[in-house]
């Protein structure tokens, strides 16, 4: 039998329609299965945790049949209450597949400790950035009668003397000891051979003005 007559037979088209009809019926079934496998179409609503607690924050993750990693952070944002969420991914309102992964990042309890730089012997005008470069502040001044006016002459935080290398809470404010400039005195008044006034106000005197 010919090429020709064989494509052209009942015989050929029969089995050509076996053929397709096996395609559509394998077609049919591996749809289904991906279907069934995936839920193709079917999607769960990202739901915004942002401030809520862990607890809440999983109570929700699990009604909306998606599953949650909590991330720690090394930042504490006061914007936030302590060992809520301030961050998730994707975003609260993404469209996801059922059992999708989100990313939570949990806010810790406060600032994190960093060290306290070594600011005797600089003036306050260098002082000053450095505190607040590493992410402290500058707190309450103390003038002491010395010589050497505006020089760093002792760190204190809540009226105790810190030293560099110890470690505090970021943003914490330091107290300055700064010098007046002034000699020290020796008279009945001043027993100690000092005498010193308080400010409130992160500038030191007006020369640095």
């Amino acid at each position: 039998m010919s090429v020709i007559k064989f494509l052209t037979s009942k015989v050929f088209f029969k089995q050509l329609l076996l053929a397709i009809g096996a395609v559509v019926v394998l077609s049919f079934i591996i749809l289904r299965w991906l279907s069934y496998t995936t839920n193709h179409g079917e999607f769960e609503t990202v739901p915004d945790l942002k401030g809520k607690s862990l607890s809440v924050a999983t109570i929700e993750v699990e009604e909306n049949r998606l599953e949650m990693q909590v991330q720690d952070s090394a930042n504490y944002n006061p914007d936030y209450p302590k060992f809520s969420v301030i961050d998730q991914s994707p975003a609260a309102g993404s469209k996801v597949k059922e059992e999708r992964k989100i990313y939570i990042t949990v806010n810790p309890s406060g600032f994190r400790k960093i060290t306290v730089p070594n600011l005797k012997e600089r003036t306050f005008r260098q002082a000053k950035p450095t505190l607040e470069a590493v992410g402290f502040k500058v707190g309450k001044l103390t003038y002491v009668n010395n010589i050497a006016k505006d020089l760093v002459l002792e760190m204190t935080y809540k009226g105790q003397s810190i030293k560099p290398g110890d470690k505090l809470p970021k943003t914490t404010a330091i107290d300055l000891v700064l010098g007046n400039g002034n000699r020290p005195s020796s008279g009945l008044d001043d027993e100690d051979g000092t005498a010193s006034n308080e400010s409130d106000d992160s500038n030191p005197s007006e020369d640095l003005n």
